[in-house]
């Protein structure tokens, strides 16, 4: 929603908006962009009267706005729906969708078609460090948009991918997920079988070698299917080194260009194979894909060091699924070898939040050296679980436990990865600081 309040802003429109407790780094953007934003939902919000309210799919019915606006009958519309209208119906669209990896993989693919002169428009779910923003018109043709499969909103229940029309899709995995809105992972596969249902025969459908994807083809696919994978299909890798910061890239059976980056892990491959098969569909030399990845910086929260403090370095990372947890941890153990790893977890989505995922937490977190999890509102026996780690692992119920043992336990050289796809109380300020009052004494 904030990219969209971006783009319509670049549109020349006044945009105004309402949220609680928004964090950065949405927060920092929409305030750098100049649109006001209000803290708490109320019908004072929309004076003077909109022209037209874009509302978001955590709001529902019973917010006193949305009351407000279903009164006084003002027009409405889902996000996803009001970039259908105003903005896709006459581009290119290149569309990133899966389980994972979906805000990388776009901030790539939109930086890969930038380096090739191409000038993209975007709307990512993070903010990409290339641009310094999560949104921008570009120039026509191209737009890339992370294409996500959760609803648009209360008053619309298709996934909000369906209205994007992608000319590209790429589907980097698909596991289950949001399990608020979908009972299992046939539903989810239901909804990327329209989303296919979608793209044009002149079209292309990029698709990782998993079985779960490989069921939704299954059902019909009318396009071309290239597929990447780390060892076989249309695009893979060779001499991929064991921590992913540099390979080969192999097209077609031809290695044809090398990254050599600072990102981590065998999932940024995927989601490099990923982007560069993308940009290929739109004109981009895969040489020239390779040499935009040597430039490419991660978008923030994924794996970003934000801070070294008296050797102690800290990571803030979005992984929210066990599948991305496990990735996240295997890359920067490959990465730092044996020194330690104290891996923090916030259980921050609604399927994490349900202890959905709870037979894998522990296992996805074993390559850690000390395991800290913050014990969610609705506690699924994570105390039992814990004691089940190979490793040790403790449940903290606040922050301030949390950032008491880790700024006792830690010494120089070790690492603290934070995970959260939410705001974590704001630990991250202050931890740094307490790990900088620390060395100061």
């Amino acid at each position: 929603m904030g990219g969209i309040a971006v783009l319509a802003k670049q549109q020349g429109f006044h945009v105004t908006g309402s949220d609680a407790n928004v964090y950065p780094p949405m927060s920092t953007q929409l305030e750098e962009q100049g649109i006001e934003l209000m803290e708490g939902f109320k019908p004072a919000n929309l004076e003077p009267r909109p022209d037209m309210v874009i509302i978001g799919n955590a709001i529902s019915c019973g917010n006193p706005e949305v009351e407000a606006v279903l009164d006084k009958g003002l027009p409405y519309t889902s996000g996803p729906q009001w970039l259908a209208e105003n903005l896709l119906r006459d581009r290119w669209v290149l569309a990133v969708s899966g389980t994972h990896g979906k805000t990388t993989t776009s901030s790539m693919l939109a930086w890969i078609l930038e380096y090739a002169g191409l000038k993209p428009g975007f709307l990512i779910g993070g903010v990409a460090q290339n641009f310094g923003i999560s949104a921008r018109m570009g120039d026509a043709p191209f737009f890339v948009i992370e294409a996500d499969e959760y609803d648009s909103a209360f008053f619309d229940k298709r996934s909000k991918f369906i209205h994007y029309r992608p000319r590209t899709l790429t589907v980097n995995n698909l596991e289950f997920d949001h399990a608020d809105i979908f009972s299992d992972l046939a539903q989810i596969q239901q909804q990327f079988h329209y989303l296919i249902r979608t793209v044009p025969a002149s079209g292309l459908v990029i698709a990782g070698l998993d079985d779960a994807i490989k069921a939704v083809l299954d059902k019909g696919c009318w396009s071309e299917v290239q597929t990447t994978s780390l060892d076989e299909g249309t695009f893979t890798v060779a001499n991929c080194d064991a921590d992913g910061s540099s390979f080969d890239v192999v097209c077609e059976g031809e290695s044809v260009g090398r990254v050599e980056w600072p990102l981590l892990g065998k999932h940024n491959v995927s989601n490099a194979l990923n982007a560069i098969a993308a940009a290929r569909h739109a004109g981009v030399l895969v040489k020239q894909a390779c040499d935009a990845l040597n430039q490419f910086v991660n978008a923030k929260r994924r794996l970003e060091v934000l801070g070294v403090i008296n050797g102690v370095t800290v990571y803030d990372d979005f992984a929210h699924h066990p599948t991305a947890i496990a990735s996240t941890v295997e890359g920067l153990r490959a990465r730092v070898g044996k020194e330690r790893i104290f891996a923090v977890v916030e259980f921050g989505s609604y399927t994490m939040k349900q202890g959905v995922h709870k037979e894998s937490v522990m296992a996805a977190l074993s390559a850690a050296d000390e395991i800290i999890l913050a014990r969610p509102e609705h506690d699924w026996g994570l105390d039992a679980l814990a004691k089940t780690s190979k490793v040790p692992a403790t449940v903290h119920d606040s922050v301030d436990s949390i950032i008491d043992t880790l700024v006792t336990q830690t010494h120089p050289g070790d690492h603290i990865l934070i995970m959260s796809n939410k705001g974590f109380a704001g630990i991250y300020a202050k931890l740094l600081q307490q790990l900088t009052t620390k060395a100061e004494n």
